[in-house]
Order: structure tokens, then C-alpha cells, then sequence
């Protein structure tokens, strides 16, 4: 998720041209759908956690097997606290640039590294690392809902300010937003800015907010 011009609501176009992906949810209900992507890491993982406890919210969060087998007491947290958990394959990878037969060997490796962290259940939402995937990897992958976003908060870059990136975040929301943060070192200054008033902002518009399922 890199670059300067990239919009903070998600074109209409790309969700006709993906149509099996699902970018936004029930446009008619006054719900949003919070999901973090890249943990966990001590810190950054632990902020959002603590603060969505705070405020009873639930969340989706998209991680990497990686960063699980590095930190797997935090992994356990985000499960025990009821969030929601989804595939982010086990290195970040970006399915542009990596065979498929290799991609999906990066997924299952996710799901084994789950299980060594003693999580049971399955894992059925997958979010590919920069929003690039192909349509053979899209199909191979039917086995999961693959979850994109409606509203992108660009909480990662460096030249947007922590006010212009809430600003934008806001202004893109709408009924069944997918909204996308990243509980990463590299966003964690504009992610602890914008989420707390992103939700005291939308509660008091009676939203509501809820883990993708």
C-alpha cells in the first residue's frame, strides 16, 4: 500500500471489474467495519487492542504468519478479545509478483502457523498484501472470502499529515465501509491519531461498528 495518489475511497470501477471480492458490505445499514493489517507487533498490535477494548468494539484483523510466529502471545490476545481473524499468507507477498502454485503455499503456511499459536478454529477471510492479486489466484483461493476495503485510511504514509489523513478517512466513510488501518511501526503515529476520533466521530451518528464474518 504505497503511493501518493492512491484515493482514499476505493474506485467504483474496481469493485465491477472484481466482483467475487467483497469490497464493501450492506450499504443500507448504518455499520462500519474496522480491519488491521500486517500484525501483530508488540506495541502498535497492543494500542489498537487496549483501545478497542476501551470502546466494546470489534474488529477484523488481517495477519501475517510471520509476525504470528514472532509474537505469538499477542495473537493470542486478539482472539481472546473476540476479534476477528484473517489471512494476510505467511510473508506479505504480493500475488503480481509470485507464482501462484508459490502463493498458495504462502497462505497454507499462515493456516499451520495458526494452529502452532493454538488457535483452532479455521480461518475463513483472506486479504492479499497490497491489494494485488491475480485472477487464477483469486480462483484457486475460493475455499475463503477474500475481503478488499471500501476506504483505504493511508495511515502508512509519511507525507500525510495525522489531521488531513483523519480529513480524508472521514470524508470517504459511508453505510457498510470497510475501512482499512494498519497496526504497523510504520503507521502507528497517524493509526493512534485517526482511529479513536474516526470512532467517537461515526458513534456519535449512532454507526455501529462490526467484525467482518
Amino acid at each position: 500500500m504505497q503511493g501518493w495518489m492512491i484515493p482514499h475511497q476505493t474506485p467504483f470501477l474496481l469493485p465491477l471489474l472484481y466482483p467475487a471480492l467483497t469490497w464493501r458490505m450492506d450499504p443500507a445499514e448504518s455499520v462500519l467495519y474496522l480491519t488491521f493489517d500486517d500484525g501483530p507487533v508488540p506495541g502498535p498490535t497492543e494500542s489498537v487492542l487496549e483501545f478497542l477494548s476501551d470502546t466494546s468494539v470489534r474488529a477484523t484483523f488481517f495477519c501475517t504468519g510471520d509476525n504470528i510466529r514472532k509474537h505469538p502471545h499477542i495473537f493470542t490476545r486478539i482472539h481472546a478479545n473476540g476479534h476477528v481473524l484473517g489471512n494476510h499468507t505467511m510473508n506479505h507477498l504480493n500475488g503480481w509478483r509470485t507464482p501462484t502454485d508459490e502463493y498458495l503455499e504462502n497462505v497454507a503456511a499462515f493456516q499451520a502457523i495458526t494452529a502452532e499459536a493454538g488457535y483452532t478454529g479455521p480461518v475463513k477471510l483472506f486479504r492479499p498484501p497490497y491489494g494485488r492479486i491475480t485472477r487464477r489466484q483469486i480462483r484457486a483461493l475460493r475455499d475463503y472470502r477474500i475481503i478488499m476495503w471500501d476506504v483505504l485510511s493511508q495511515d502508512y504514509n509519511h507525507h500525510l499529515h495525522a489531521e488531513k489523513c483523519l480529513r480524508r478517512t472521514l470524508a470517504a466513510c459511508r453505510p457498510g465501509s470497510i475501512i482499512v488501518f494498519h497496526d504497523s511501526y510504520k503507521s502507528q503515529k497517524n493509526m493512534e491519531y485517526v482511529l479513536p476520533r474516526l470512532i467517537d466521530h461515526f458513534g456519535g451518528k449512532d454507526y455501529k461498528f462490526r467484525a467482518i464474518t
